[in-house]
C-alpha cells in the first residue's frame, strides 16, 4: 500500500513538473526595432549642410542617421596622422557647436584606414584619427553619454583597396549623429576587435556639403 502511495506520488510530481515548464516558457530577450525620427533627420540635415559649407566634408543620410565624412588625405597632416589640417577646425566645430546646444544627440566617432600596413598599425593610426576629431566635440561640452570613438582599421572599406583611389577613399573619418536614446545601439555595430562591423559598400545618397 505505501508502494502504491509512493508511485502515485512520484507520478503527480513528475506531471506537476511538466505542466510547469508548459505553462513558463523560456523567455527570450528581443531587441527592439530601430525606429527611425524622420523629423529628427529633417531637421538636422539642413542644419549640417549650413556648418559644412564650402568645406570638402561629405554629408551622408543613412538608415536613420546622418553622416559626415572627413576624407584623410584632404584633412589631416600626412606626417602626423593624429594631427587635423587648419582648414578643417572650423567646419568640425561648427558641427560641434550644433549638437552641443542639443542634448537630445549624440555622436559616434569612426576613423578608417586603407589595407596597407599590419592590422594593428592600421587600428591604431584609425583610432587617433577619430580621437582627434572627438577632442573637438569633447571642447564642445559633449561627455561620454553623447560621444563615442571606435577605430577601425581596415574593417569596413567603402571602395576596394587594389587602386590608389579607392585606398584614398578607405581613409577616413566618419562623424555620425543620432538620436542620443539610440547611441548605445549604433555603438554596438562596431568592434574594433578581429570580428569587426561588416565590410561596408559606400552608400548611395552622398554627396559634397555646398
Amino acid at each position: 500500500m505505501n508502494l502504491l502511495k509512493s508511485t502515485s506520488l512520484i507520478v503527480c510530481m513528475v506531471l506537476a513538473g511538466c505542466s510547469s515548464k508548459s505553462e513558463k516558457p523560456a523567455e527570450v530577450a528581443v531587441a527592439p526595432e530601430p525606429v527611425i525620427n524622420h523629423a529628427w533627420l529633417d531637421e538636422y540635415e539642413p542644419q549640417l549642410r549650413d556648418a559644412l559649407k564650402d568645406s570638402s566634408f561629405e554629408l551622408e543620410r543613412r538608415e536613420g542617421v546622418l553622416v559626415v565624412t572627413a576624407l584623410v588625405d584632404a584633412s589631416f597632416n600626412p606626417d602626423r596622422p593624429g594631427m587635423l589640417l587648419p582648414v578643417t577646425l572650423g567646419p568640425i566645430s561648427r558641427v560641434a557647436k550644433l549638437v552641443e546646444n542639443d542634448d537630445k544627440t549624440a555622436v559616434v566617432v569612426l576613423g578608417h584606414a586603407d589595407s596597407t600596413g599590419s592590422v594593428e598599425i592600421n587600428r591604431d593610426v584609425s583610432r587617433k584619427r577619430a580621437g582627434a576629431v572627438a577632442a573637438i566635440f569633447r571642447l564642445s561640452g559633449l561627455k561620454h553619454d553623447r560621444l563615442r570613438i571606435r577605430g577601425l582599421g581596415s574593417d569596413m572599406p567603402r571602395a576596394s583597396n587594389e587602386l590608389a583611389e579607392g585606398r584614398a577613399l578607405n581613409r577616413r573619418v566618419e562623424m555620425i549623429l543620432t538620436p542620443q536614446p539610440t547611441l548605445l545601439a549604433l555603438i554596438g555595430q562596431y568592434s574594433e576587435g578581429p570580428a569587426a562591423a561588416p565590410t561596408q559598400v559606400a552608400a548611395a545618397e552622398v554627396s559634397k556639403a555646398k
